[in-house]
């Protein structure tokens, strides 16, 4: 029957390694959470939140799904972002696309993918509302770049109205929304249209 020892071997050896290079670490981090940021980011392996801003365990909160979806009837994702708005008090929502985005293509292409192709329907929507915008771009790949683009904008939106979000802000909570796109090819973040921080933006 096949096993997991090879990544239980290699998480006791990031641990002890971690352990001499920050004694103490695990202990206080077991101790509480406090991140500034929520991460809701895209399920492709290719894109670990921690890994690609260089913050170690415990500074980042995350939510990732297939194409980086913000949809007002998952109760997952308001789930998470209500705990991390009103019980962490993160100060920062980053929705993150990524070109490459397997889902993203789909739902251009209008691939059938199986079940996930209701998920991917929200993406499909973004594409229906640009469909001028993108039919006018030439190149599939860049095609499929702005379309990544265009829904993290739309997510952006999502969070930025649901009550969640609403509610902080108009508490006065400091909380602020942005969108940016990560690039496979060179590990580049990309802010994409502006942040969001109170009900009028």
């Amino acid at each position: 029957m096949p096993s997991l020892d090879h990544l239980l071997q290699r998480n006791r050896a990031w641990a002890l390694r971690t352990e001499v290079e920050r004694p103490g670490f695990f202990a206080a981090l077991a101790k509480q959470q406090l991140p500034e940021y929520l991460w809701i980011g895209c399920a492709d392996s290719r894109v670990p939140a921690n890994e690609i801003i260089d913050l170690p365990p415990g500074e980042v909160f995350v939510h990732r799904n297939v194409a980086n979806v913000v949809a007002h009837a998952d109760l997952n994702c308001l789930t998470v972002l209500q705990f991390a708005v009103d019980i962490l008090q993160v100060k920062h929502i980053i929705v993150v696309g990524h070109y490459g985005c397997s889902g993203v293509h789909a739902a251009l292409e209008r691939q059938r993918v199986g079940l996930a192709d209701n998920w991917l329907q929200h993406v499909r929507d973004v594409a229906h509302d640009h469909r001028h915008e993108l039919s006018a771009i030439e190149h599939d790949e860049a095609r499929a770049d702005r379309l990544c683009e265009l829904n993290v904008l739309e997510q952006v939106a999502n969070v930025a109205q649901t009550t969640i979000v609403q509610d902080a802000w108009m508490r006065k909570q400091e909380l602020s929304v942005h969108g940016v796109v990560y690039g496979l090819t060179d590990g580049m973040l990309r802010a994409i249209g502006p942040s969001r921080s109170s009900r009028e933006t």
